[in-house]
């Protein structure tokens, strides 16, 4: 199988696993909205009056720094398959610009 052909596979093995990570990363972006609101009201049961307080209550929360190493894991994971699928693309450029050279010096030799 030529360089070509394995990063056309590649991309279109891997564009699943990229979508996957796309959503879920969206989804614990917005997810982090919910859990601040819910934290927040949590403490205002708690009796933090203010919005600041409660927000700030929220942000310190174990459970919503957890949220924000998901999130960080979420975006690694993304990332890491995007730069993948970006790399399998060069290599597509790359190896078509081989190719178009190759039919140019086949040509010149006629």
């Amino acid at each position: 199988m030529s360089k070509l052909d394995a990063a056309v596979d590649y991309l279109r093995d891997h564009a699943n696993d990229y979508a996957v990570a796309e959503g879920q990363l969206v989804y614990i972006s917005e997810y982090r909205k919910t859990l601040k609101a819910t934290l927040m009201k949590e403490y205002e049961q708690e009796g933090h009056k203010t919005a600041a307080a409660q927000e700030v209550q929220a942000y310190a929360d174990p459970r919503y720094i957890e949220h924000l190493k998901a999130l960080q894991a979420a975006t690694e994971q993304r990332e890491r398959t995007r730069w993948m699928m970006v790399a399998a693309q060069a290599r597509i450029e790359a190896e078509k610009a081989n190719i178009y050279a190759g039919n140019r010096t086949d040509r010149s030799m006629r």
